[in-house]
């Protein structure tokens, strides 16, 4: 079984799709594939279906669901003509029942948010050790596997929408170590443009602005660099009544001390000019 989920729900047995169109069987399967291989209770999949207030048919009504997957899943399995004799597995071997649960089985398939963690966790790791080439190979890798925001196309309850935005502070941090691991590369020219999409796309996201700055800095745009510190400032004061962070701070001051930066010294600046990386959210746990 394949599974994705970081971008339009998709998942294919035997390369057959296998996603409905029904938003509630959709929904569960999306919780079961995001947690595949896992058990996913009983109590998980009504919440994200009903909330706190469930009806009283709720298990039967989402057991109707879960025969309804089967459904799908037994048919992807018919037209798989390698699948022969004692050996071949069932619907019910595939999405399993279990004491007060369900669990996913991929078969040893692949899944995109596990794929994703594995390799955001090495790129991280590479962080550490100051393999900024490998940081930045491996965790731009680990980007390339969102197609769009997580579980498109799924109307999300309670647990999809926490791990919708989990995932996404995931994928927040990854971005902002893969930058960070480009700027010590000195590519700061190259990330300009895609900063200045980010930035205008999180305008007080105080990581992204603090690159965007260092980047127009060692690309000569030192007054830009000092414009876009202050357009950050008003709009932090002005909706929230707050004052940028202290890091970003310094390196304001830092830029203003400094005065144009030859491009060659990017590299060499080193940690004194980066911002603290965000800490990852965990992998998901019932």
């Amino acid at each position: 079984m394949n599974i994705k989920v970081l971008g339009a729900l998709d998942v294919r047995e035997n390369g057959i799709v296998v996603t409905p169109t029904a938003p509630k069987p959709r929904q569960v399967l999306a919780l079961l594939a995001l947690h595949a291989d896992q058990v996913v209770p009983m109590a998980a999949l009504t919440e994200e279906l009903w909330g706190s207030a469930p009806p009283r048919s709720a298990r039967t009504t989402l057991q109707t669901y879960v025969l309804q997957l089967r459904e799908l899943i037994a048919g992807a399995l018919e037209k798989d003509a390698a699948q022969d004799g004692p050996s071949r597995r069932s619907a019910k071997d595939v999405l399993v029942t279990v004491e007060d649960g369900y669990l996913l089985n991929s078969g040893g398939g692949t899944v995109d948010v596990r794929e994703f963690e594995r390799l955001a966790t090495l790129g991280h790791a590479a962080m550490e050790t100051g393999d900024f080439q490998g940081a930045a190979r491996l965790l731009r890798q680990a980007l390339g596997l969102w197609t769009g925001p997580a579980f498109a196309g799924v109307r999300a309850g309670q647990r999809l929408t926490t791990e919708t935005r989990r995932l996404e502070e995931t994928r927040l941090c990854a971005l902002d170590r893969r930058i960070d691991a480009d700027l010590r590369l000195g590519r700061h020219r190259a990330l300009l443009a895609e900063l200045t999409v980010l930035v205008d796309r999180y305008p007080t996201h105080e990581t992204l602005r603090g690159q965007y700055m260092l980047a127009l800095h060692r690309s000569g745009r030192r007054s830009e660099a000092l414009e876009t510190y202050q357009k950050l400032r008003a709009t932090l004061v002005g909706e929230l009544g707050l004052e940028p962070s202290a890091e970003l701070r310094r390196i304001q001051r830092q830029i203003l001390a400094a005065g144009p930066e030859d491009p060659r010294d990017a590299e060499r600046a080193g940690d004194a000019w980066g911002l603290a990386p965000q800490v990852c959210p965990p992998p998901a746990a019932f």
